[in-house]
């Protein structure tokens, strides 16, 4: 019986059609799968419709992918312990079903709105139904939305499994793994990926997870399906209290209560509306018209049908243009729109746009700029919630040194890691047990901020910075003695942004910020430092009109990032970042120009971040970060 979704009304599965029963692939077709998949910490990721084309919206998968997304299933069970996902009952003549009582991990499971995730999430559920695995299942959910459930009750979840490819084009998807709120880190992640390619490997193995399929009891399967409405209220219900509960930092029914009827207070007498652009987001069935609604936020949605994606994915550049002219248009109909924002498809990021009420128009907040100003609200809430505390922040390498000027004006430290979620709450979790009180981290990068207790970026919770710092005039009082300047008259998010720190940076996601290399990360970064080393002697008349008198060199490998230039500062297999300072006669760092290979995407990812509002500065250094890129990848194919 095809069984559909109570919220979306999209069709989850049928209970009685087995998706596995097909002749089984090769292991040569089965290899040549895996050959495209990436499987890094951040997650793993193809291309899973069936056409190989990553702009397609067919649901279809292969035969080959179907087997792989079996074996993901298997995979997590088998690091978790089910003896039914272990080599001994794949070598069996039978499938190894569990015993009847027997006690098996429980597993929460979600997926994004992408047109591959159906499939990819019956198949996810029907293996570990299979293992005996106690399968709750939300369907399309939204990633803060499952990692909430997981964070508050993590007592009733030994592990989730996030069908998602993120930001990643429609025909991609993927999966991330974790516990208690967030992604599994480096390690755990790796003992993962080394468990799913030895199943791939395994001859026997395919065979094994389609019998598995066949042998499931439909009934079981059919309660998993059914249970998705009571699975998803009360998974809403907990992420509801679990966004509030950061915001006030406290998960006091008494303490939210009041935050809530603080900022509804406020809303009365400055009502605020918001334009929700969803793109068919996994956001299209969370949270977001009820917690704004229930806060006295006036909120338009835009395209919040699950699955109803009218432009790329990543919410960057031209894909903020709708919400930016929306949000404009709604403006001169309504004062009160001032606030806008665009997620991903898991929704665990949203970039904004907001009026810039001097110009009477919408303009689009640069990621590095979201980033900047949710941190200078919530550490600005730190410090005045504990005036003599050791206060730090964790984030990427490539972050923008806004922050670290942000930083520097309250008193708080800065560490950072090597791009991925899992580096920088990994770092923040290190710096508690150090007796560092960490209230915000993130991929400023990305624009993606992580509000502590909160281990995944939640565009909610970015939002909620942005009302706090609005409503409570107590924070931007204490950034703007902190910065030697009067409170404006007018607090208005135009009159925040101009109070922060201006540096240019390249977006993320810009075509500029991209770059093909053909050699290993190893021996390219080996050139690359001959190359600079060389130039940085003949571009001193250039460096000299910029200012730049010397350098150093940061390279940045999961938690831990070191100084110096040089392999001896590297470990295999070299794939951390690689990030040039340079400073002024001051000795203080002004710019920096980054690298490192993409761990989700095929791509070599650049940029420069520059202090000041100067083009033609960073130009000048992304453009020559980018020939030394260049001339680096030539030598080190000419020495092989």
């Amino acid at each position: 019986m095809l069984i559909y979704d109570y919220l979306s009304h999209v069709p989850i599965a049928d209970d009685q059609l087995d998706p596995l029963d097909f002749a089984t692939p090769s292991p040569e077709e089965l290899s040549k799968a895996l050959g495209s998949m990436i499987l890094s910490a951040s997650g793993w990721r193809k291309i899973f419709a069936v056409t190989g084309n990553e702009e397609d919206t067919t649901p279809s998968i292969s035969k080959a992918d179907s087997i792989l997304a079996a074996f993901v299933a298997l995979a997590l069970a088998r690091h978790l312990g089910i003896p039914g996902a272990q080599k001994s009952a794949i070598n069996s003549t039978l499938a190894t079903l569990p015993s009847p009582g027997e006690t098996q991990p429980s597993i929460l499971v979600g997926l994004d709105a992408r047109p591959t995730g159906q499939i990819l999430g019956d198949i996810v559920c029907r293996i570990l139904a299979a293992l005996g695995a106690k399968v709750r299942y939300l369907f399309i959910s939204a990633a803060p939305e499952i990692m909430a459930d997981c964070n508050l009750f993590p007592q009733e979840a030994d592990a989730f499994l996030y069908v998602s490819a993120s930001h990643n084009p429609v025909g991609h998807n993927g999966i991330k793994f974790g516990k208690n709120g967030g992604v599994y880190a480096g390690s755990e992640s790796a003992q993962l990926a080394s468990i799913f390619r030895a199943l791939v490997a395994d001859r026997k193995a395919a065979c094994y997870v389609q019998r598995l399929s066949a042998l499931l009891d439909t009934n079981e399967l059919h309660q998993i399906f059914s249970s998705i409405r009571f699975q998803k209220q009360q998974a809403l219900e907990r992420y509801e209290i679990f966004a509030l509960g950061t915001a006030c930092k406290s998960f006091d029914k008494e303490k939210i209560r009041d935050l809530s009827r603080s900022i509804l207070e406020w809303t009365k007498d400055n009502p605020i509306g918001i334009v929700a652009e969803l793109n068919g987001s996994a956001r299209s069935v969370s949270i977001d018209y009820t917690l704004f609604n229930s806060l006295g936020i006036k909120v338009l949605f835009l395209n919040n049908q699950p699955g109803k994606i009218v432009h790329a994915i990543v919410p960057e550049g031209e894909n903020l243009e709708l919400c930016r002219k929306t949000l404009e248009d709604q403006f001169h109909r309504d004062h009160c729109f001032k606030l806008g924002y665009v997620p991903d498809n898991d929704g665990d990021r949203g970039n904004l746009v907001y009026i810039k009420d001097s110009l009477g128009k919408a303009v689009i907040m640069e990621a590095q700029e979201v980033f900047a100003l949710v941190t200078l609200t919530e550490l600005c809430q730190a410090r005045l919630h504990s005036p003599q505390a050791k206060i730090a922040i964790a984030i990427n390498g490539p972050t923008s040194m806004r922050i670290d000027r942000i930083c520097k004006n309250l008193d708080v430290k800065v560490f950072r890691s090597e791009v991925g979620e899992a580096n920088v709450v990994g770092l923040a979790e290190r710096l508690r047990t150090e007796g560092f009180l960490v209230p915000i981290l993130g991929e400023g990068s990305n624009g993606g901020n992580i509000t502590y207790p909160a281990k995944v970026r939640d565009p909610l919770n970015t939002i909620l910075s942005l009302i706090k710092v609005l409503s409570d005039n107590s924070l931007f009082r204490l950034w703007c003695r902190s910065i030697g300047k009067d409170i404006p008259k007018i607090l208005n998010l135009e009159s925040i942004m101009d109070s922060l720190p201006i540096f240019t940076s390249t977006g993320a996601f810009s075509s500029e910020a991209k770059m093909q290399v053909t050699t290993s990360q190893e021996k390219l970064k080996t050139a690359y430092e001959k190359v600079f080393l060389r130039q940085w002697e003949e571009t001193q008349t250039e460096r000299e009109a910029l200012g730049i008198t010397s350098y150093v060199c940061y390279q940045m490998e999961g938690m831990v990032c070191r100084e110096g230039l040089g392999k001896a500062f590297r470990t295999p297999p070299f794939t951390g970042g690689l990030k040039i300072a340079f400073r002024n006669q001051n000795e203080t760092e002004t710019d920096f120009i980054w690298m490192r290979g993409s761990g989700t995407e095929p791509v070599f990812r650049i940029m420069a971040d520059c202090e000041g509002k100067d083009q033609k500065r960073h130009d000048f250094l992304l453009n020559w970060q980018r020939k030394m890129i260049s001339e680096a990848d030539q030598l080190a194919q000419e020495k092989n």
